[in-house]
């Protein structure tokens, strides 16, 4: 995957989410949005060095374009992991600055590494250093009691020093004592007036912003106030047509947001285009329905029939043996419902 179909994947990114961003997550984004960049769940790069490798870092080719994001603090490590997963077919390769777990900040990564930009920087030089791949960073404002205005303009000329050409900036401090991770994204303020500074400061990096945006609407708008991308997280999990289905119209086509009519259209197709792959995968061991419908539950959020599709996937898909016919029987209440919407 070249540098300029990243770079043009990057106007719109789905967010890397632990849990959510797995590879049958990504395989229903990209059934919605042919443009849009996607991203792994956050591995360590230990993980990746001594862990199974297909489980960890395994994708299908029509997922791309797809980004892998790294966590670790040590050069050596996080540079043999970038060379194994540029080899695995990773064209660009987001090393994790934002993260403000526990877990995270014990093993020195993720969002504490905004207090370490040296590091960071010979982190992302090793990295660059040995493999292909394009190295990304994604990170906070700042953290606990840092001045945002003061630290993050550090921070970003830390990165472009060593190379960094392309950053994703969620644009909320994390606060890594006295807030969870959960709260860390919903309750620090948002800053989108210095992620648009960055921008002006640094012309020639590619910036996108994360945090906060809910529509498509609000993602153009951005674009068109001069940030180079976006990133959306939970929205694009929980509501993924209103944000995924008409995203390569109107983010890379310059057309206007749709209603809920082609929003369902899209869902539809999107559930279709899935049945293949749902095959596909109940013919492998161990494999079980609700490894892939857990990530399908929001795709008629707010249209005829959301509820009726939700009730019959979570109660009927986590049954031994639940096979295609439980997501035909929920696609069809749900055109019952819309049916009876329109009457």
């Amino acid at each position: 995957m070249t540098r300029t179909v990243l770079t043009k994947a990057a106007r719109l990114s789905v967010a890397p989410m632990m849990d959510w961003t797995d590879r049958h997550c990504r395989m229903l984004h990209r059934t919605l949005s042919r443009e849009a960049l996607l991203y792994t769940e956050m591995v360590t790069a230990r993980a990746v060095i001594h862990g199974d490798r297909e489980r960890l870092l395994g994708f299908s080719p029509p997922e791309q374009p797809l980004a892998l994001q790294l966590g670790g603090s040590d050069p050596a490590d996080l540079a043999q992991a970038a060379k194994i997963g540029a080899d695995w077919g990773y064209g660009e390769i987001n090393l994790n600055c934002g993260c403000p777990s526990d877990r995270v900040q014990s093993g020195t990564f993720g969002a504490v590494l905004m207090k370490h930009p040296g590091l960071v920087a010979e982190c992302v030089g090793a990295m660059a250093a040995g493999c292909d791949a394009q190295i990304t960073v994604k990170c906070r404002i700042g953290v606990d009691d840092q001045k945002p205005a003061q630290v993050l303009p550090d921070f970003i000329a830390a990165m472009a020093e060593a190379g960094v050409t392309r950053l994703t900036i969620h644009a909320r401090k994390a606060w890594l004592k006295g807030l969870s991770p959960k709260q860390n994204r919903s309750v620090p303020p948002l800053d989108y007036g210095l992620v648009m500074q960055m921008k002006r400061d640094f012309p020639s990096l590619h910036i996108s912003l994360n945090g906060g945006v809910e529509n498509l609407s609000d993602a153009a708008a951005l674009l068109a106030g001069g940030l180079d991308g976006v990133m959306v997280g939970r929205t694009a999990y929980h509501n993924p047509a209103a944000i995924l289905g008409a995203a390569d119209g109107v983010i890379w086509g310059g057309f206007s947001a749709e209603g809920n009519a082609q929003l369902g259209q899209h869902s539809a197709a999107a559930v279709e285009a899935m049945l293949p792959y749902i095959e596909a995968h109940l013919g492998t061991q161990g494999a079980r329905l609700h490894q892939i419908t857990r990530h399908m539950l929001g795709l008629f959020s707010g249209l005829p029939g959301a509820r009726s599709w939700r009730r019959i996937l979570s109660e009927e898909a986590g049954r031994p043996g639940a096979g295609t016919d439980v997501v035909q029987k929920a696609l069809a209440a749900v055109s019952d419902a819309a049916l009876q919407a329109a009457d």
